[in-house]
């Protein structure tokens, strides 16, 4: 399998990033699905089994083109926002028509949005090296509502960072979050990337 941006995005800072990201817009969707991105429907099974009710809003926190999108949309979700730090794969999420509402923000701002008003949040493919640091998750988690759920993802990138893993493991054993959901699988298969996909609820 190629991988093109694949290969420079995880060596890059959040900034150059960003760059990155904005280049890959009008590849990215057959690049990832050309190396079989497997995390966004893993992660939208995972919530979906994990709530009751699927009528409330979603938030896809770093949407991008929209593929975690149409992967909750599968699963039943009909309330869905999307942001993201990239106005060129917000272009591209907004051509899927599946979101309620899409907002692009600079990288160095907070969420546009009240991360406190959704039932539930998504993070697929976020939080990890060349992306969102490990900052971002507890930012989320701190906005978030009790009750509310949260499905996220650490690639092997971020697996082999310690930080992560401790990170989460420390709002579990404070209280602050339970966790619902742990499983270990493909994320980009093409290049032998594997993922853990996480569900918790705030408590």
């Amino acid at each position: 399998m190629t991988q093109g941006f694949l290969s420079k995005v995880y060596d890059k800072g959040d900034t150059d990033a960003r760059k990155i990201y904005a280049q890959w817009s009008q590849s990215y969707d057959a690049e990832i699905s050309q190396n079989g991105y497997a995390t966004p429907m893993r992660a939208a099974q995972a919530l979906a089994n994990a709530m009751n009710d699927k009528s409330g809003a979603v938030l896809d926190f770093g949407c991008g083109t929209g593929l975690s999108g149409l992967a909750l949309r599968s699963q039943g979700f009909d309330v869905i926002d999307g942001i993201d730090v990239t106005p060129e794969m917000i272009d591209i999420a907004r051509a899927k028509a599946i979101y309620r509402n899409l907002c692009s923000y600079p990288i160095d701002a907070p969420p546009p949005v009240d991360l406190g008003s959704y039932s539930a949040i998504s993070a697929v493919g976020v939080i990890s090296p060349g992306a969102a640091p490990i900052a971002v998750l507890e930012m989320i988690v701190g906005h978030m509502s009790k009750g509310a759920k949260f499905v996220f993802s650490f690639n092997d990138h971020a697996l082999a960072d310690p930080s992560y893993e401790s990170t989460l493991r420390r709002l579990v054993d404070s209280g602050t979050l339970a966790l619902v959901f742990c499983e270990h699988g493909d994320h980009l298969p093409g290049i032998g990337l594997m993922a853990t996909v996480y569900v918790v609820e705030k408590l």
